[in-house]
């Protein structure tokens, strides 16, 4: 038992030393809403400063310490006003993604000038030991604890009880608000990168004597207070404090009492997926931060393109030098491993920082098959393939609970517990020499990369063909435009009935044998495989390649690949500039960064741009080798018929968000052909009724049944393939296709066949004539091949509709269709909708805020007030209910009881618009 407490206090002393850099993270966060992936990092610069100061050159500790921390804090500083400040309008990923750029950018710098050696720090903190009960304890470690609580607590303090720490708060809910109250988002925002980096720094420095001074060691020191920073939501600076202790004293105990080599340095990784995937949503919330992502390509092959490609690899990797073959086999295995980020984060908007972990998995079981159970390469790679993708669905778990940012730290938790436990142990990677094979042969022949370089660069050039070409496959299939939809929306994807599960497993699934077929291939150039060179900071690197080629081209890979360590852009670079190999780490951060900040669609978009503005110069004259545009679309027959009628019931349905009632005991029905409006003030409960009729919304008490059959269980996709069908009040359309794919994405058969078939040979099946009418009842037949971002507001609306439409629903749910329109397009609007009830006799419940539009179009109408239904009958009825005049107009029932001269106010019109939109 004793003992047991000895290394409990040593674990206290570490996660002591994690909390100051959870600080520094919650500091961050709290103060400008990024997630700083370059904490580490910029920690690692301050402890390395101190170490040259007071260590290297003999000064005194206080003058290394306040140097070390003094360039934290300004490499924090700056990291805001020049990197993160011209990003504050940018999606989160291109602000995280930015951080990896600073990651890459200061590790390069610090290996350039200090070199990878290990260093030992002396601490400089007494190290005499204490009794406490018979337990002998380090001195050290107490002092570190002491340090830790004091912080944590003039930090809470701080941010609770003073004016910065107000003005922080002000800033985190809403910057535009808190500006206008006098407060400077850049100022609060720089000062609190300042700060939490400079803890970063105190936290490396004081580290450093416990785990060596190491370049890696130091930036891997930030997935740990990760941990710790998330399981306090990046909020709270005591739950950070307690969340760090325990993972401390975890990582030492189970390093002590457990033989498993790396389970204790696991602990962090294990607490980030198990707490991430416990807190996610299946969903995300309404008010989720619908993020703009790179650009994607059509998926367009034209064949000469392909042959040109076939030609000009085989020439260069047949006739160049064997250092420029490597280089280009090198090249062309990382792209393979770069177009997994293309399916998982260009088509699906999963930002995954563990493909590389995938890649080295697929290579460690096609490895140990070959040299430990003598199978032939093609066996060994093939299983492989097919035995790493499961760890790649596997992924989709914290996938379906997570999304964005947060999957992008569960992604690296789970990428650096395989190289911890897997990678780094010597008992199932070979010994110090690694895993020994024989040179891979293939139907009889060598292909060797040392013997025959040529002929692995013809499998590996066949390989990446082959795969390049079943990607741009997918994006033109049915299962492209289900991912493009889950990447652009998965509430309005999971609305038309799409999986959102089943389209991540089947990115995930897809993008796992991708990289571990570029990890195979890569692995398999030497006669011996080190697995140990499969790390996390690669992960992370490959977004950046990826990134920097472009995530949503096919070609984007083959761009990003020649940065790759060995790959062609070293070879070029070294022919060009000698000893240039080792500056690609440090350019390739720094592209990454100006890239981030004036081009996140990458190299390949601008190429593209480039070839079609030398065309357009050029004219025909190579009008033969170019990818004509699309032919316009030919639609077949329309078919306009009853949808299946179906009744939906509502029945003392409440909705609870904590203390809080959003709708209560409220009780409704909607039948085949007649249209209900659902109208109240704002806050009223409106739009949450129709998220919990649809699936969006726990139902805490009532039911729900559609036909008499209570459907409360079922989730929003089978909810939809029954017939109920929405719209959403911010639209919610998929801006990055065009019309015609948002309404084939919401009327394509939902079958698992695609997923596979699409690979081959995808297939655009005819619109089925119920979307025709649709079409042609909307308007929209002119504008089918216009991307969504270009449609002007009217017809986006209207699109909204029709799409909603094209799933040919029983139950149609719209949530204020008219909002925004002017009153000509209103009245169009009313027409629509009364057709839709009329002549297909859909159940309609309508929510809208214009009392025209409703009066005109509703047979029937419920009134909600604060969650209750207030008043329902016809249009005449509510229109002189006491209790609605009084919900609008803000007198009480009994008042305008007791006056009996009130009546409804009339709409005032001014310059012919009429102010009835608000109200009555």
């Amino acid at each position: 038992m004793q003992e047991f407490i000895t290394f409990a206090f040593l674990g206290l002393g570490l996660g002591a030393l994690y909390s100051l850099a959870a600080q520094g993270l919650v500091l961050i966060y709290r103060g400008s809403g990024v997630l700083n992936f370059a904490h580490g990092a910029i920690g690692m610069v301050g402890a390395y400063i101190y170490w040259s100061i007071s260590v290297d050159h003999g000064h005194p500790f206080v003058v290394g310490l306040v140097a070390g921390v003094a360039a934290s804090a300004v490499i924090g500083a700056a990291t805001h006003l020049l990197v993160m400040r011209p990003l504050r309008q940018a999606s989160p990923l291109a602000r995280v993604v930015a951080t990896l750029g600073i990651l890459i950018t200061l590790q390069s710098l610090v290996v350039l000038v200090f070199t990878t050696d290990i260093r030992f720090v002396p601490s400089t903190l007494p190290v005499d030991s204490v009794s406490i009960g018979g337990v002998k304890v380090s001195t050290d470690r107490i002092y570190l604890l002491v340090i830790a609580v004091v912080l944590a607590v003039a930090l809470w303090a701080l941010y609770k009880f003073t004016k910065f720490g107000v003005g922080t708060a002000a800033v985190a809910e809403n910057q535009r608000s808190a500006a206008t109250l006098g407060w400077s988002p850049d100022v609060i925002a720089t000062a609190n990168w300042a700060l939490g980096s400079a803890l970063a720094g105190v936290a490396a420095i004081l580290i450093v004597p416990i785990v060596t001074l190491q370049v890696s060691v130091l930036t891997n020191m930030v997935l740990a207070a990760l941990a710790a920073a998330l399981i306090a939501s990046f909020r709270s600076f005591p739950i950070a404090l307690v969340a760090s202790l325990v993972i401390g004293v975890a990582e030492v105990e189970l390093t002590r009492y457990v033989q498993q080599p790396g389970l204790g340095s696991s602990v962090p990784f294990i607490l980030i997926v198990v707490f991430m995937v416990a807190r996610g949503q299946t969903l995300p919330l309404r008010d989720y931060f619908l993020q703009r992502l790179p650009a994607i390509g059509d998926g367009r092959v034209k064949l000469v393109y392909v042959a040109l490609a076939v030609v000009v690899g085989v020439l260069a990797v047949g006739f160049t030098p064997v250092a420029w073959q490597d280089g280009f086999t090198i090249t062309m295995a990382t792209a393979l491993i770069l177009l997994s980020l293309v399916v998982v984060t260009g088509y699906t908007g999963q930002l995954s920082l563990a493909q590389f972990a995938l890649a080295g998995f697929g290579a460690w079981i096609a490895g140990r098959l070959v040299a430990d159970q003598g199978w032939p390469f093609w066996a060994g790679a093939l299983a492989g393939v097919l035995g790493t993708v499961p760890l790649g669905l596997a992924f989709v778990l914290p996938a379906v609970r997570t999304r964005g940012i947060n999957f992008a730290v569960v992604t690296l938790g789970l990428g650096s517990t395989l190289e911890l436990m897997l990678f780094l142990n010597s008992s199932y990677t070979g010994d110090y020499r690694g895993t020994q094979i024989e040179s891979p042969h293939l139907f009889g022949f060598d292909i060797g990369a040392i013997s025959h370089p040529e002929r692995y660069g013809y499998v590996t050039l066949a390989v990446l063909i082959v795969g390049c070409l079943a990607v741009a496959n997918v994006r033109r299939g049915r299962s492209g435009r289900r991912l493009i939809a889950v990447r652009t929306n998965e509430r309005a994807a999971a609305a038309l009935g799409i999986s959102v599960q089943g389209a991540k497993l089947y990115a995930f699934g897809l993008a796992a044998a991708l990289a571990a077929a570029g990890g195979i291939l890569l692995a398999f150039r030497n006669t011996s495989i080190s697995y140990a060179t499969w790390t996390s900071f690669e992960s992370i690197s490959a977004v950046a390649w990826a990134m920097i080629g472009g995530i949503g081209f096919i070609m984007g890979p083959i761009f990003g690949a020649t940065l790759a360590p060995g790959g062609l852009g070293t070879v070029v670079g070294d022919r060009v500039f000698s000893g240039i190999a080792e500056y690609v780490p440090l350019i390739t951060g720094v592209l990454l960064i100006v890239l981030v900040l004036m081009n996140q669609h990458g190299i390949a978009r601008e190429t593209g741009n480039q070839i079609r503005w030398v065309r357009s110069k050029l004219g025909k004259s190579i009008s033969a080798i170019a990818i004509k545009p699309e032919k316009p679309v030919s639609l077949p027959a329309e078919i306009r018929g009853k949808v299946n009628p179906r009744e939906l019931k509502v029945s003392g349905l409440t909705v609870t968000y904590g203390v809080t009632v959003a709708v209560d005991d409220v009780s409704l029905s909607v039948t085949p052909g007649k249209i209900v409006g659902l109208i109240g003030p704002n806050g009223a409960g409106k739009t949450t009724l129709i998220d919990a009729v649809t699936g969006f919304t726990k139902v805490s008490k009532g039911t729900i049944e559609l036909d008499a059959q209570p459907i409360n269980r079922w989730n929003v996709i089978k909810r939809s393939r029954q017939g109920l069908s929405r719209s959403f009040q911010s639209l919610e359309l998929f801006e990055d296709s065009t019309v015609i794919d948002n309404l084939r994405v919401a009327s394509d058969p939902r079958d698992l066949f695609s997923y596979f078939r699409d690979l081959v040979l995808p297939t655009q099946p005819k619109l089925p004539g119920e979307v025709v009418a649709a079409i042609n009842e909307f308007g929209l037949e002119a504008d089918l091949q216009t991307k969504v971002e270009d449609l002007p507001y009217g017809k986006r609306r209207l699109l909204a509709i029709a799409r909603a439409v094209a799933t040919t629903p029983s139950i149609l749910l719209l949530d204020e269709p008219a909002a925004g329109l002017g009153d000509a397009e209103t009245a169009e609007l009313a027409s629509l909708v009364r057709r839709l009830a009329a002549d297909w006799g859909m159940a309609i419940l309508l929510v809208e805020h214009d009392m025209n539009f409703v009066m005109s179009v509703c047979d029937d109408i419920v009134v909600l007030d604060f969650g209750k239904k207030i008043a329902e009958g016809n249009p005449a009825q509510v229109r002189n209910n006491p209790a609605v005049i009084a919900a609008y107009l803000g007198e009480t029932t009994d008042e305008l009881i007791e006056d009996p001269t009130v009546s409804t106010p009339p709409a005032v019109t001014l310059a012919g618009t009429s102010t009835a939109k608000d109200g009555f």
